[in-house]
């Protein structure tokens, strides 16, 4: 059920969304919502979930207390990167591993780096 409303503002409500060919239900069980971004996910524990379906279009509401957690992001750069960057740039493959992971594993750009 929608927060704030009575029992009796959501049956009128209920009856308006189904003239209109709207359908809403409460999904039970779920233990956790996770929204994930590049650099960090919202976690939502025990939510309240609703489900409507409009036109068959679905639409989630979901109603909790949101933690944000950072992730974090390794980099793995394979050795034929690094080699290449090594060979191109006339460096050692520790000079080009680490100009790889400043420039966040892009291969021009780091050999561009080396050679400037």
């Amino acid at each position: 059920m929608m927060s704030g409303m009575n029992p009796k503002q959501m049956k009128k409500m209920e009856r308006q969304m189904k003239k209109m060919g709207m359908k809403m239900d409460t999904l039970e069980g779920a233990r956790e919502v996770i929204i994930r971004f590049d650099e960090k996910e919202l976690i939502i524990t025990d939510p309240d979930i609703t489900l409507m379906n409009a036109m068959g279009q679905e639409t989630y509401q979901i109603i909790g207390e949101a933690k944000e957690v950072p992730i974090d992001v390794q980099l793995e750069i394979p050795d034929e990167d690094i080699e290449m960057v090594a060979n191109t740039a006339g460096v050692t493959e520790s000079d080009a591993k680490q100009a790889l992971e400043d420039a966040n594993g892009d291969i021009a750009d780091a050999i561009l780096k080396l050679q400037g």
